[in-house]
């Protein structure tokens, strides 16, 4: 009987064993690592290719430029109720600084905009720019990136004389943030204007504003937000030349000096009607490449010129030129005048 019950005995202590050792491995099992999800936006559906619940950080791959604008459109416009700049702007700054989001510096730090470490406390990451190894934001999901976006923009002083100018005026907008330091590329404004219409961006600008949307004209568009004292004299001249101030038009200006517009732009060898606040137009014929004489207008050939560059300067197209000149060929020499309007 004794040798019976030890047997028994020993046999409860080993099964008990057996099942406290599996729950320990089954609780192990429980605890894998959690790995970064990885979300491919594809033609505006949205596929998780990870089940982790509580990423460290939101990879996105957009498969194109309209995809990554669908995904971002939304949060585009909540900014603009809330910060009051303009969806189009924000989108186009997003599209163009990322590359449609496909950036080596926007797929590993979620950093849209190329906005570095100044005053940040938050996560960062090393990345060649201007210098090497330079320090950016890194943002757990890539719309904390617009949030910060906006709130860079609203939080420097620098950037105050745009919140002057309307919501509705993207051209403005996209000059005013060159001029305000925000890149130091010459064609970034050009480079904004063309994928805000390409890609028709304005339309989500409407659907902010709503019934407050105002059209904008494109003579009347002022595009510096440089600060102008208006208390001086309405003729702002220095030296035979004025200095454009706010709400002025090519059109207001010529009249101001007696001039008509196309000689005013000949002048200033303007290709369009667009005017910079703090802009210095010639009102005289002292232009050494430009002569007026009486209605004439004439164009001085200079060294390096072709029929297509000044076709470029002058906004007359090069057939015209011919045309008016009775050119038989794009052959030109230096000093040769050229009539740009009879």
């Amino acid at each position: 009987m004794k040798g019976t019950k030890i047997i028994s005995i020993l046999f409860l202590a080993i099964l008990l064993a057996s099942c406290g050792g599996g729950r320990k491995a089954s609780q192990v099992s429980k605890h894998k690592p959690k790995s970064t999800p990885r979300i491919v936006i594809n033609q505006g559906k949205i596929e998780d290719k990870s089940k982790v619940s509580t990423p460290k950080i939101t990879q996105i791959e957009f498969t194109n430029t309209e995809t990554y604008i669908l995904y971002f459109k939304d949060v585009a416009i909540q900014k603009m109720k809330e910060f009051n700049i303009p969806a189009s702007i924000t989108l186009a700054q997003g599209v163009l600084e990322s590359n449609s989001g496909k950036s080596e510096l926007a797929f590993k730090s979620n950093n849209h905009f190329g906005i570095k470490c100044h005053e940040w406390t938050g996560e960062r990451v090393y990345h060649d720019d201007d210098e090497k190894g330079e320090c950016f934001r890194k943002y757990p999901d890539p719309k904390q990136s617009y949030e910060d976006h906006s709130l860079f923009l609203t939080s420097r002083s620098r950037y105050a004389p745009l919140f002057k100018l309307k919501k509705s005026d993207y051209k403005a907008w996209a000059r005013g943030l060159k001029n305000a330091g925000y890149a130091t590329d010459k064609k970034y404004p050009d480079k904004l204007i063309t994928i805000i219409e390409k890609y028709r961006l304005d339309r989500y600008d409407r659907e902010a504003l709503g019934k407050d949307y105002e059209e904008v004209k494109d003579e009347a568009t002022v595009t510096n937000v440089q600060d102008i004292d208006t208390t001086s004299d309405r003729k702002m001249q220095t030296g035979g030349s004025h200095i454009v101030r706010q709400g002025e038009t090519l059109y207001a200006i010529s009249k101001l000096y007696g001039l008509d517009v196309e000689t005013l732009k000949a002048l200033n060898n303007l290709t369009s009607n667009e005017l910079n606040i703090g802009q210095l137009l010639k009102v005289t014929a002292e232009d050494k490449n430009t002569v007026v004489q009486s209605s004439q207008i004439r164009y001085i050939v200079q060294q390096g010129d072709t029929l297509y560059a000044i076709s470029r300067k002058t906004g007359i197209a090069v057939e015209a030129l011919k045309s008016i000149n009775n050119l038989d060929s794009n052959e030109l020499k230096i000093g040769q005048e050229l009539i740009l309007k009879k």
